[in-house]
């Protein structure tokens, strides 16, 4: 079979959905996560829209060992040498460069006739090519380009020593029949064709972002470009677990194989949707809570008879477990940290392990069952490095009955000198978080405030995300207990938290990538 390979753009495309910033630390946790996923090619950011980005590109460079780091740059001089200069730590690196080539691109955005163009892309290859054997262009808005214009200017970057030529469906406008016409055409016409790996990069306006990637493997693609959950610009991006599942489930139709690690499918997954705040869907294909779950009698009688009459993947090949409830409150260390290292869960020193453990004890004394995505919840925003966070929250103090005002009162730290906050509100978590800015006095602005439920029955941790923005800045927060509301304060905290981080990024929604 032909090798399919994976490449990853949840840290670059994924973070350009609106609210999913993400902090160096943050993106080095997912690039990690990644690595042990088996990824080919992981697209660490695009170096020169900031520091931020150039410095988490640098630092994942440095730190993934088994596959290629990837960092995008536009077409120009600029943008490719700070692209070379983040990646120098790499052991495997490639400089992805881009050009726009529809005629409504190079009009109205380019403001560039084709000739221009071409000359843009010939010069951007060849730069590239001089700082690393493996460069990738792309030609944005491929699906709506002029097929022999986009037929010069593959063949002059392939000429020029592009080895991944890529044809993005920019806008999500393809249908997988017309767009694998389109490759297949571009496939036979450019005479050096069989000189690079060719490439997809689907967007999911129409939701056929997985079924257009999928129609690319069918006429000679060999490399797809997709995130975790289908995170990305708009509707989102060719979701990777969907693809990679597809090609292995059936073998038999598309007769590619990749190298990944199924088993780290379903953990990759949740570290992203903890980090970027997006929770995944029930019914998502893969990952989705719903996914190899059956309600109907018919249904479950089948799987029961024999599980392939309603199941054509396993759930324990995608990373679910088949052990439910695993711990309690009197299991010790070894037990918790065989577990933790069972759900792939990174833990980066003993300290972090041990204080993991100390959260999960004090769980067990307040609740009779641990599940997975307990354990999972005690690795999550709020929780991490708490130890050098500015704000640290203690305790929580809360009134509310009907026909009155709801009340709360907080004690928490401020680089290490507690402070305590009273306030009003129209409901408790109003209360809570009136109380917090009452003390720090943030100036941000509340976009989300999400409640999900982390298992199931009254005795399930709620998980709150909070989104703040600030000065062009968009955070995430996190936090999780059997409390809504302190888990709302904890989530409240851990924004402000990534709020006060020196050098974190911008909000990069940039409007002007592949």
């Amino acid at each position: 079979m032909d090798r399919l390979i994976i490449f990853d753009t949840t840290l670059r495309d994924g973070e350009q959905s609106p609210g999913a910033s993400m902090t160096r630390d943050e993106k080095l946790r997912i690039a990690k996560q990644l690595e042990r996923l088996r990824v080919d090619v992981i697209e660490a950011g695009f170096a020169a829209a900031s520091n931020g980005d150039f410095e988490a590109v640098r630092a994942i460079a440095a730190a993934v060992r088994d596959s290629t780091v990837c960092s995008l740059s536009r077409a120009n001089e600029r943008d490719i040498l700070r692209a070379a200069e983040a990646l120098a730590p790499a052991a495997s690196r490639r400089i992805h460069t881009f050009i726009a080539t529809s005629p409504l691109h190079m009009e109205k955005k380019l403001r560039m006739v084709p000739e221009q163009v071409l000359e843009h892309a010939r010069a951007a290859v060849r730069l590239a090519r001089q700082h690393t054997d493996d460069v990738e262009f792309s030609a944005e808005d491929a699906s709506r380009s002029e097929i022999d214009f986009l037929c010069r200017v593959l063949e002059m970057a392939i000429a020029e020593g592009a080895t991944t030529v890529n044809i993005p469906d920019t806008v999500g406008y393809a249908v997988p029949a017309q767009y694998g016409e389109l490759l297949r055409t571009l496939r036979e016409r450019i005479p050096n064709s069989d000189k690079a790996v060719w490439s997809v990069h689907c967007h999911n306006d129409l939701g056929m972002a997985v079924a257009n990637s999928l129609a690319g493997v069918l006429n000679g693609v060999r490399q797809i470009e997709c995130t975790i959950n289908g995170l990305g610009e708009r509707a989102g991006n060719t979701a990777l677990e969907e693809v990679v599942m597809a090609v292995r489930t059936r073998r038999d139709v598309f007769a590619v194989e990749t190298r990944i690690d199924t088993t780290q499918i379903v953990p990759a997954s949740r570290l992203v949707s903890n980090i970027t705040g997006f929770p995944v869907q029930p019914n998502k294909a893969v990952v989705g809570a719903n996914a190899f779950a059956h309600a109907s009698g018919i249904h479950q009688d089948g799987v029961l008879k024999s599980r392939q009459t309603y199941e054509i993947m396993r759930a324990e090949d995608v990373g679910w477990s088949a052990n439910r409830i695993v711990l309690g409150k009197l299991s010790g260390r070894n037990a918790f940290k065989q577990r933790v290292q069972e759900l792939a869960i990174p833990v980066a020193t003993d300290a972090e392990m041990e204080a993991a453990f100390s959260r999960f004890k004090d769980l067990a004394d307040r609740k009779a069952e641990i599940f997975d995505e307990d354990i999972q919840a005690l690795f999550s925003g709020e929780e991490v490095g708490q130890q050098q966070e500015r704000f640290q929250f203690r305790s929580i103090s809360q009134r509310s009955e009907t026909g009155g005002r709801p009340s709360a009162e907080l004690c928490f730290a401020v680089a290490g000198r507690e402070e305590r906050a009273v306030s009003e509100g129209n409901g408790p978590v109003d209360a809570v978080f009136k109380a917090i800015e009452s003390r720090v006095g943030s100036g941000s602005e509340l976009l989300l405030f999400s409640v999900n439920a982390i298992t199931t029955g009254t005795e399930s941790q709620g998980e709150v995300t909070v989104r703040l923005a600030r000065g062009g800045r968009i955070v995430n927060g996190v936090g999780a207990d059997l409390d809504i509301v302190a888990a709302s304060a904890k989530a409240y905290f851990n924004a402000l938290n990534k709020l006060y981080t020196i050098n974190e990024r911008i909000d990069p929604q940039i409007s002007m990538t592949p």
